[in-house]
């Protein structure tokens, strides 16, 4: 891989990991917490990563919460 991919990739990484921190503060907000909001690690693991933010499972009242958030 070359230098410039890499970094490119590193960047990718870095803004998904930027993104799960701005939506886990916003959950919080809205007084939701979703124990397992990361990024995939298999996602990441690629030569070229294609990041995936996994949200997890979480209980009905949360996905009541997180709908109303929304609306």
């Amino acid at each position: 891989m070359t230098a410039r991919r890499t970094a490119r990739s590193a960047d990718c990484v870095e803004e998904a990991e930027e993104i799960v921190k701005e939506l886990r503060t916003a959950l919080k907000n809205a007084g939701i917490t979703l124990p397992t909001l990361r990024l995939d690690t298999a996602s990441v693991a690629r030569e070229v990563p294609r990041p995936l933010i996994e949200l997890g499972r979480c209980s009905v009242e949360t996905a009541a919460r997180i709908a109303a958030a929304l609306r």
